[in-house]
């Protein structure tokens, strides 16, 4: 065995799918499964329980997770203390952000992390943000764009890099020009299906003593963009959703005065803040959210 097939094990006994460890280290399914056969016969037992449906460990695998979990912290320690000799950083790091966030926010955020640590390899995931916890928790990337929330889990860092306000949308020839005009009673409206905005719309709805009228729920901000482009509702959405929208000249804004915005930042799991690149990382954010 060696520290790769070690570290897609540790990823597959955290996540408990092969497609989502296959994804997360760019295999194939059936290359995956020949990683863990390898680790099997090296090891003279089975390590995985699995069928159509679910994957577990077998004591040996919980036994041999055990220990990749210290090897590779001890692994990381020592190039942690490696790396701090050299003064040019290098490695590389994993990010998973929404689809908008790719535009809004990361392209900036990497020029100015390239500028200072060319070294430094990034690779990139983009998909539902409402993902982007669950993919730093069971270590699919290194660190992710995601929007904080009450519940958000201890065990994770954040690291503010904007605050995105919520706007109400409605098609561009709508007679609708403010929240006043709307008369929730027989006007359509979408609404988020998942994550952070479906808390903030509702509470905000709530608020008000609003039974909105609905169309649809959808998931995803994109999604919804596109629905009340065409015509199908109005919707609350961040406003850097329609910034960024292919169809946002369809589309016209209005201000919400008293919603919760989105606190959005970048998360890390907290006992690896301190690894050099994810350091020099939120050590930038931290330097400009000060300056």
């Amino acid at each position: 065995m060696n520290l790769k097939e070690i570290k897609i094990f540790q990823h597959l006994a955290h996540s408990l799918h092969f497609g989502k460890t296959a994804e997360a280290h760019y295999l194939s399914p059936s290359a995956l499964s020949r990683t863990i056969q390898r680790l099997e016969q090296d090891c003279g037992c089975t390590l995985l329980v699995r069928n159509n449906r679910s994957v577990g460990l077998t004591d040996a695998g919980h036994k041999l997770l055990a220990f990749a979990n210290k090897w590779l912290a001890e692994w990381q320690e020592l190039k942690s203390e490696l790396d701090a000799n050299n003064q040019i950083l290098s490695g590389s790091m994993s990010l998973y952000c929404s689809v908008t966030a790719s535009f809004s926010h990361l392209p900036g955020l990497l020029d100015r992390f390239h500028t200072n640590f060319p070294q430094v390899e990034t690779h990139i995931q983009t998909g539902d943000p409402g993902l982007s916890i669950e993919r730093v928790l069971n270590r699919q990337v290194d660190v992710a764009i995601a929007v904080k929330t009450p519940d958000f889990p201890s065990a994770l860092d954040f690291h503010l890099i904007d605050v995105v306000p919520l706007i109400m949308i409605a098609p561009k020839d709508s007679a609708i020009k403010a929240i006043d005009d709307i008369d929730w009673r027989s006007q359509p409206v979408v609404l988020p299906e998942v994550g952070p905005s479906k808390r903030l719309v509702n509470a905000w709805l709530k608020q008000y003593k609003i039974e909105p009228n609905v169309y649809a729920s959808i998931g995803g901000n994109e999604a919804i963009v596109s629905m009340v482009a065409l015509g199908c509702g109005v919707a609350i959405v961040p406003d850097i959703v329609v910034q960024n929208s292919a169809v946002s000249h369809k589309i016209q804004c209005i201000t919400i005065d008293d919603i919760e915005p989105f606190e959005l930042g970048i998360c890390v799991l907290e006992r690896r803040k301190k690894e050099p690149v994810i350091q020099a990382l939120l050590g930038l954010i931290n330097t400009e959210s000060n300056g």
